[in-house]
């Protein structure tokens, strides 16, 4: 089953949470903190791998989780950190987010993008010590990973595309000149879903790509219009095929005007590369009068017989020369990954009678594992003041006593004269 398009969510790994520990002496039931960190959870990469040809496993399965960091343990040992998923899929995978934002367009071998990174480790309380807290009896509790809903959608990469109204031949065409064996029948739509072959002639070659069959308002989404043609978009070339059978409503003429537009429609900078135009099935009576009619309409066309082999060998010459014309013309496009700037550290927004921080940054600075004992209230006011959480509260008009909220912690806020911190 060939899957082209799927919509995945996919968590990164939690971190795990450091230990508040203490080295323990006969006569000396305290002494020096020997609390582990705990491991960082493992990010979520997207890996494009010639083995895979579809996305299929993906859409069956659909949610995916990377592993968790370990937490830490007493005597300094420190959890070990959550392996990494991998996931594989097919070079010419385009990665967007749920704003259709293009993230990552996977266009070579062994190109991998990180979707989702994961959640720190917790700090022990070992890591913790400082001239403030010289003894911390806390830890930091571990960071959720990233969650992301991802929309994967693969675009075939072909050197020459076969472009044709249903029943065109395409098909018939590439099972002819490469070692590809689609189904082939008398009916329309035969191909649901598009075949790659290698052609290789005279010492060149190439990868065909049979396209499934085009109709009138392709472009707009009529049929499965959309679905087919982004596989044409990476392809240097263009074959376009017209069928001059009585099975077509439309004579050859009108074939060349639609699908050309429909090409236009789709993609401006697709249409307007190399392309070679042919008659197929030449071997029938109706295909002499349809050349006749394309040259009367200026456009230069070779006839072709698939099923009897005429004239194959001179169009696979013509669409390997527009394939290096198109090299030259337009190098290729090794794909591209996106860098977004760093979110910012924490947003603030009022909801109901209640001000609601969000963001990494305010999260991580109340992430202890008892904010009721004195020191780690004391350490967690003193971070999102370092934060600028307080003059950002102060801005947005809040007053001693409103009531705050970071994740599942709600306090108020307060100003200490000399001080000025969050408690």
């Amino acid at each position: 089953m060939f899957v082209d398009e799927v919509t995945v969510r996919l968590r990164a790994g939690a971190g795990g949470a450091g230990v508040a520990s203490f080295l323990r002496r006969k006569g000396q039931p305290r002494g020096k903190p020997q609390g582990g960190t705990g491991g960082s959870g493992g990010d979520v990469v997207l890996v494009a791998d010639e083995a895979v040809a579809t996305l299929l496993d993906l859409k069956r399965r659909p949610h995916r989780t990377a592993a968790s960091g370990t937490h830490g343990s007493g005597d300094l040992q420190h959890g070990r950190r959550g392996d990494d998923l991998e996931i594989p899929v097919p070079v010419g995978t385009v990665v967007r987010d749920a704003a259709g934002i293009v993230l990552a367009d996977l266009a070579a071998p062994g190109q991998r993008v990180t979707v989702a990174r994961g959640g720190r480790g917790g700090a022990g309380n070992a890591a913790l010590m400082s001239r403030a807290h010289a003894a911390p009896d806390f830890a930091e509790q571990g960071e959720y990973g990233e969650e992301v809903e991802l929309t994967l959608e693969l675009k075939l990469l072909a050197d020459a595309a076969l472009i044709g109204f249903p029943n065109a031949g395409k098909s018939t065409l590439i099972s002819r000149v490469s070692a590809a064996r689609p189904k082939v029948a008398d009916y329309p739509f035969t191909t649901l879903e598009p075949n790659l072959g290698v052609v290789e002639v005279d010492g060149r070659q190439f990868v065909l790509a049979d396209i499934p069959g085009l109709i009138e308002g392709a472009a707009e989404g009529k049929g499965l219009g959309h679905e087919f043609l982004r596989h044409a978009e990476r392809a240097r070339a263009l074959v376009i095929l017209l069928d001059p059978s009585p099975l077509q409503t439309a004579d050859v003429v009108t074939q060349h005007t639609v699908l050309t537009a429909e090409l236009e429609d789709h993609d401006a900078t697709l249409a307007a590369r190399p392309r070679v135009v042919a008659i197929s099935k030449a071997d029938l009576a109706e295909a002499e009068p349809a050349s006749e009619a394309l040259g009367a309409a200026g456009i230069e066309a070779m006839a072709i017989s698939a099923a009897t082999g005429t004239g194959l060998e001179s169009l696979m010459h013509a669409v390997a020369d527009a394939v290096e014309q198109a090299e030259r013309e337009a190098p290729d496009r090794p794909g591209f990954l996106l860098h977004r700037p760093a979110p910012p550290g924490f947003d603030i927004h009022r909801e109901g009678g209640r001000w609601v921080i969000t963001g990494r940054r305010a999260e991580r600075a109340v992430g202890l594992d008892d904010l009721t004992k004195p020191q780690a209230a004391d350490l967690a006011a003193r971070r999102l003041a370092r934060a600028g959480v307080d003059d950002a509260l102060r801005a947005a008009g809040a007053r001693p006593g409103d009531e705050v909220q970071i994740g599942d912690i709600v306090f108020e806020f307060h100003e200490d004269e000399g001080s000025d911190e969050a408690e």
